[in-house]
């Protein structure tokens, strides 16, 4: 089998640290590298919990690196009253034993594209500052990226932080227009698709039959994201967006997909943050993003629930 180069830029918090474990399932993916951003936590907190998740599921060999600590121009914005003070919620991982390299986030993202082109697929799930940076430092990788998956935005669907804006695209709109303008072949993930795939109580009670420190982990970690969802947004369970952009990479049949034009308002006010499409090529500017917009919910929750119990039963 052709494994899918992938170099992952996350902020990780409870469902990017799902997303990171989905990778280490999958054999149709090699994950190439980490490049740690701000958002659900600091990068400094997010940065150990890309090590202690990789250490939990004995994957220590792959490489961390951190990136920026700020948005762009935006003040910062963390999340901890969804992810919990350390952005993994209840779980507690033991200190990482390794350290993350030394060169940074968006230096490693130019390198590593740059020395393999056309071979890396680069999955963001978190705010999008690490890629912009990379982008006006070396122009050129937007050609030489195989492929970009992005978990951001809402287009049809409310937004989860302002009544408009999606979490990754507000914490640095300046940054998501850049990478959103910048040519390079992107496939968005946005809450349309995410907020079909609940990750339910029954779902996670199948993974506890199994007794794992990946399952206990996943329990204690989405406890908290269920207890968010439920008070703040009506939702029984959780709602996990970064996995399934991590499984778009290998399965994109999971989601039905148009191109379109879609930008991000930078214009503040209420509608700071707020990604669109023309649907109806008002602008007459050409797509620059395939957009998911229908997706097979219980197909992907299967998908991931098959391979976090494949990846427990190994390491328990």
């Amino acid at each position: 089998m052709n494994q899918k180069r992938i170099v992952l830029d996350t902020d990780p918090g409870i469902d990017d640290s799902v997303a990171i474990l989905l990778a280490l399932a999958s054999p149709e993916v090699s994950l190439e590298g980490l490049s740690v951003v701000h958002g659900n936590s600091s990068t400094a907190q997010g940065t150990i919990n890309a090590l202690s998740v990789l250490e939990l599921a004995k994957a220590n060999h792959i490489s961390v690196y951190k990136g920026c600590d700020l948005p762009l121009v935006q003040p910062s914005l963390l999340a901890p009253e969804t992810h919990g003070h350390t952005g993994l919620g209840y779980a507690k991982l033991s200190a990482p034993l390794s350290q993350p390299k030394g060169q940074k986030g968006s230096d490693f993202l130019i390198e590593r594209i740059m020395s393999s082109p056309g071979e890396i697929t680069l999955v963001a799930i978190g705010p999008l500052t690490n890629i912009a940076l990379a982008i006006r430092q070396e122009p050129r990788i937007v050609e030489n990226v195989k492929e970009v998956f992005i978990m951001g935005g809402a287009i049809r669907h409310e937004g989860n932080t302002t009544p408009l804006a999606e979490f990754n695209t507000f914490v640095d709109p300046h940054a998501a227009h850049i990478v959103f303008h910048s040519g390079m072949p992107i496939t968005l993930t946005p809450l349309d698709v995410t907020y079909q795939c609940v990750f339910l109580k029954d779902d996670l009670n199948r993974l506890l039959k199994i007794d794992s420190p990946i399952t206990k982990f996943i329990a204690d970690a989405t406890r908290f994201y269920m207890e968010f969802h439920d008070e703040y947004q009506k939702i029984d369970g959780c709602v996990i967006n970064d996995p399934l952009t991590m499984a778009l990479t290998f399965m994109p049949e999971l989601c039905d997909y148009q191109d379109l034009y879609v930008d991000v308002d930078l214009s503040g006010g209420l509608s700071m943050g707020k990604t669109f499409a023309d649907f109806y090529r008002m602008t007459k500017k050409p797509a620059n993003i395939k957009v998911a917009l229908g997706v097979r919910p219980r197909d992907f929750m299967e998908l991931f629930l098959e391979r976090m119990v494949k990846l427990a039963k190994f390491i328990s």
